[in-house]
């Protein structure tokens, strides 16, 4: 892939979300390993591991995410029925999954859904040659559905108002420190982990919050979050609308937060993320040559993709064209040197 479509990984995880998967090659022979459960996938199209499941890495070197050099992909969820640990590789059309905890057949039976299973690519028709030209070049992409709320809310909330570089360094922190290690064998020369449960966020001392780079009104809003987990998690089983109200009734989750949590969670086709600082001037400049389009602007632009509206931002976001940057790189803070 050539020229401004080649796909690069980028460190926000809207920014196209692509995980950067390296090719499958053979694992060295590290020894005897633990054996989980399996199962094998055959799906009836192209799947690029990378691209499905790039959105739901939070920075490079995230705890409860992993790629590795074998081709695999190594996940750490916080399941209805506790932590696992689901390693993904695709070989020859063919999907194998291996688990490994409590909630190993929960994640094996979500694994087809995960994928990309309940997406629907061909309802989607570009309107744009840039858009239909980033499609072609992307036959594996499909939308992820995990089915976990919680999972996507809280490093969502981390990431309000803030660089990216925060966000992910603050939910580095404290799943490191009030995580648990992730079942099973893991990565070699990676440790995984496992988010808190609701609970263990609802005891985090304020102090650790400060040191993590966390302000209070963040904080603030996972603690309201936790303590209604089960009515958030509850919202997987709802449609996107109604999920993002239920999501919307904490305070401190506004429309930006909860469109990025359903575009996850439920593999939202049409929810734009509104509120962003530069989504707007990225699609207003690939459709229009507008770096200055606000909100209004480019929802008036993706009202030909209505239905579709969040995979066509995806497909822009992938195909690299955007603005040339007019100001130096937001400084990254550290409230937790204050």
């Amino acid at each position: 892939m050539a020229g401004r479509f080649e796909q690069r990984p980028t460190r926000a995880p809207v920014r196209g979300g692509w995980a950067g998967v390296p090719s499958p090659r053979p694992a060295p022979d590290g020894g005897p390993r633990t054996v989980g459960r399996t199962r094998e996938w055959v799906p009836p199209w192209p799947l690029d591991l990378g691209l499905v499941l790039g959105p739901l890495r939070r920075g490079p070197a995230d705890p409860t995410f992993c790629a590795t050099p074998d081709g695999s992909v190594w996940r750490a969820s916080l399941t209805p029925f506790g932590p696992g640990t689901l390693r993904m590789s695709a070989r020859a059309g063919v999907v194998h999954g291996e688990a490994w905890g409590p909630g190993a057949e929960w994640l094996l039976d979500q694994l087809p859904r995960m994928l990309g299973e309940a997406d629907d690519p061909g309802a989607f028709e570009p309107r744009h040659r840039l858009v239909a030209l980033s499609r072609h070049r992307r036959p594996g992409l499909r939308l992820t559905r995990t089915g976990l709320v919680l999972e996507a809310l809280i490093p969502s909330i981390l990431e309000q108002k803030v660089t990216v570089d925060e966000a992910f360094l603050a939910w580095r922190t404290l799943v490191r420190r009030y995580g648990v290690p992730a079942p099973g064998p893991g990565p070699a020369g990676r440790r995984l982990y496992v988010m808190p449960e609701p609970r263990v966020w609802a005891l985090i001392p304020s102090w650790e919050w400060h040191r993590a780079g966390v302000d209070h009104k963040r904080s603030s809003t996972i603690l309201r979050a936790v303590r209604v987990a089960r009515r958030m998690e509850e919202a997987a089983a709802l449609d996107p609308v109604a999920a993002r109200r239920r999501l919307e009734l904490v305070p401190g989750v506004g429309p930006w937060t909860s469109a990025e949590v359903v575009q996850r969670s439920h593999g939202a086709a049409d929810e734009v993320t509104v509120g962003d600082l530069n989504l707007p001037g990225i699609v207003g400049y690939a459709l229009a040559g507008d770096r200055d389009a606000d909100d209004s602007a480019m929802l008036a632009l993706l009202e030909p993709y209505a239905g579709q509206r969040h995979r066509a931002v995806r497909l822009i976001l992938l195909s690299g064209r955007t603005p040339a940057r007019r100001q130096p790189k937001r400084t990254r803070g550290d409230i937790g040197r204050l």
